[in-house]
């Protein structure tokens, strides 16, 4: 028996604007990307994920906030 799932994501931007604050690599603009991403299993649609990404404009480097506690 042989099982074979293909599994395919794809990921549209909807919208590009600047952020605030600075690359903390190279000091450069950081803009943020709105960008909604959709896993499809054998051609049918499984689930739409819209998320924020952080770039830095200079370096193009991905840039990850984290939440502190208090």
């Amino acid at each position: 028996m042989c099982l074979v799932a293909v599994c395919d994501k794809q990921e549209k931007v909807l919208q590009t604007q600047t952020a605030p604050g600075e690359c903390p690599y190279c000091g450069g603009k950081v803009k943020a990307v709105d960008v909604e991403s959709q896993w499809r299993l054998c051609l049918l649609p499984l689930c739409f994920n819209p998320k924020r990404k952080f770039f830095c404009n200079m370096c193009n480097r991905r840039l990850v906030i984290y939440h502190g506690e208090g």
